[in-house]
């Protein structure tokens, strides 16, 4: 198995094809992941056409990879699979709320960690696209995907063409807590955070972006207030839109 201390995000892919037959042994073998109550509240859409992965490309900010990957993976938290099921077996679904959307949310990403590590054990490459839950009513537009399904994960896949740095890591006293947690004061602070921001790299980070510390890079710049707020609103809507609110009832509609 591939070391975990060596896992890298890859963002340059080669030609060689990854091949049907192996991507769907992972996408089954991921399937063994825990799940609530045994429903795998999840549903995966593969995306290999030039076309889609164009139209798809808009909604990551059109970082490159989407386009040139081989694959593209949109994992979606998916209540709808089990909602039809239950209304075709006289069952009364209730699943048009925040606590559903949790739990098909943590499904889909608990499945898509375990792919994650599957494919690293394979000698594939991918990268998370954290931008899946910037723009979500684009992808639930492109993916048609209907009432109680909502994208939480992409992942961009192919046979690696890179072999970039490993990203530094904060040291496990620093989100380990033992029996009861432990609130950081300035001084932990400095302990956990003081060897990140002195890597050169971080350090040219700050230079370029004309700041004073790491920390304002992330929060002046990378993720603003009104950006988190922007796409916030943005995500209610969304989740809205795709039914998790109880202002309506499953099975009651026309």
């Amino acid at each position: 198995m591939k070391n975990l201390l060596t896992r890298r995000s890859i963002r340059r892919y080669s030609d060689r094809p990854v091949a049907d037959e192996l991507l769907e042994r992972l996408l089954a073998e991921a399937s063994r992941t825990q799940t609530m109550g045994n429903l795998q509240l999840y549903s995966v859409v593969v995306t290999r056409s030039a076309e889609m992965k164009e139209m798809l490309s808009p909604a990551h900010f059109n970082q490159p990879m989407v386009r040139e990957a081989p694959v593209v993976l949109t994992i979606c938290a998916d209540f709808n699979r089990t909602t039809q099921w239950a209304l075709n077996r006289k069952g009364h679904p209730g699943y048009d709320n925040m606590l559903s959307f949790m739990n098909a949310a943590t499904d889909a990403l608990l499945y898509t960690q375990t792919l994650c590590n599957l494919m690293d054990e394979e000698g594939l490459g991918y990268c998370y696209l954290g931008t899946t839950l910037y723009q979500p009513g684009q992808i639930i537009d492109i993916l048609q995907l209907p009432r109680l399904t909502f994208p939480v994960a992409t992942l961009t896949v192919g046979w690696p063409d890179e072999c970039p740095p490993m990203s530094d890591r904060l040291s496990t006293d620093s989100f380990i807590h033992h029996e009861t947690y432990r609130d950081y004061t300035p001084e932990s602070i400095d302990a956990f955070y003081t060897a990140k921001e002195q890597l050169a790299e971080n350090c040219e980070f700050v230079k370029v972006n004309g700041k004073e510390t790491l920390a304002q890079v992330f929060t002046d710049i990378r993720y603003t207030r009104a950006d988190n707020e922007s796409i916030s609103a943005q995500l209610l809507q969304a989740l809205r839109r795709q039914g998790f609110e109880p202002s309506t009832s499953i099975g009651d509609e026309e």
